[in-house]
């Protein structure tokens, strides 16, 4: 038997509900994994609330991320063998896999090699992260060695990646945070600037920081009608990429006549993550990262399987700086 979180009703943490099942044998194109460790993302709690662009199917599973072992893997796949350390990527639906367990099946083409060195933690920090964090700063090409970025909500995980690939690549980055509490934190991690945007004004600031240039890029989660607001920031011929939707209100395209020539786009890692070869890329961008020691994934804290609630009302109370990841303890043997 394994031990699964699932939920039979859309709501709080509390419809979360850990369960034992029989996990079974991987199928076609399946891999089971002993799951060591999972990462949370805000992508669960919109889906267990039902408002995600995925919707759940009751019962219902959820989670993106995990890293573990392999422990079989099905029919046609070939690259992973029994014994593997692993991490899992997030590649596919929700509805239809999930990593919340102690022993779960996901698509293969999900399942990356786990460097000897990265442990199970460290590991399930990693993917939803750094590549939603390389898409716009890296693949895209629209980021140069000295470009100015400007990261919002930086102390997320996918905003603490971004300031480190900046980083990495030569870029500077510029980091927002609401209120000063968080400053030295960003700081610490490696923001070149950091603007509490509570207290300052935030276009005043990025021309401040960059001579009146302006930012290359901004990479934003927020979304909502502060859009206009960091729209003023970015240079001429600047781009405004909006990953997320944290602020439910509309967001509107920054008027032409208001700003510089600027494109806004849309941004989802699926865009790597489905595809065989950009995500054979950012692995490799990825991991070679974490060899040398550019990237660390920044934990915040860690709870056990059995208290998934329990951290749901954390992420939910959006007071963490880095990434939230639950472990898990075996003893027991799947069937």
């Amino acid at each position: 038997m394994a031990r699964l979180v699932q939920f039979d009703r859309l709501g709080g943490p509390e419809v979360l509900t850990l369960r034992d099942v029989e996990v079974g044998a991987p199928g076609a194109g399946e891999v089971r994994i002993r799951v060591d460790a999972i990462g949370l993302n805000r992508a669960e709690i919109m889906y267990r609330e039902g408002v995600y662009f995925d919707r759940p199917v009751f019962p219902s599973k959820l989670g993106y991320e995990a890293a573990g072992v392999v422990e079989a893997v099905g029919e046609g796949v070939g690259g992973l063998a029994e014994g593997d350390p692993v991490a899992v990527v997030p590649s596919f639906l929700q509805s239809e896999y999930g990593t919340y367990g102690d022993h779960v099946i996901v698509p293969a083409a999900a399942v990356v090699p786990r460097p000897a060195d990265v442990d199970p933690v460290q590991a399930a920090a990693v993917w939803m992260a750094y590549i939603t964090a390389y898409g716009p700063l890296v693949e895209s090409g629209q980021v140069r060695p000295g470009d100015h970025v400007l990261i919002t909500a930086a102390s997320s995980s996918v905003g603490l990646a971004a300031i480190q690939i900046a980083r990495h690549i030569g870029a500077i980055p510029i980091a927002t945070t609401r209120g000063i509490g968080k400053k030295q934190c960003l700081l610490d991690a490696g923001a070149a600037h950091v603007i509490a945007t509570d207290a300052e004004d935030l276009p005043a600031r990025v021309k401040e920081i960059t001579g009146g240039e302006g930012v290359r890029l901004a990479f934003d989660p927020i979304a909502g009608p502060g859009v206009e607001t960091i729209a003023q920031g970015i240079a001429p011929g600047g781009s405004l990429v909006v990953y997320g939707a944290l602020d439910p209100r509309l967001t509107p395209l920054p008027n032409a006549h208001a700003y510089p020539e600027l494109t806004s786009s849309t941004y989802n890692m699926h865009a790597i993550t489905t595809n065989p070869e950009r995500l054979r890329r950012a692995v490799a961008f990825v991991n070679a990262g974490l060899a040398s020691g550019s990237f660390t994934p920044v934990i915040d804290r860690t709870f056990d399987l059995a208290d998934i609630a329990a951290a749901h009302h954390y992420v939910e109370a959006n007071g963490q700086v880095g990434k939230i990841v639950v472990t898990v303890a075996h003893d027991d043997v799947t069937s």
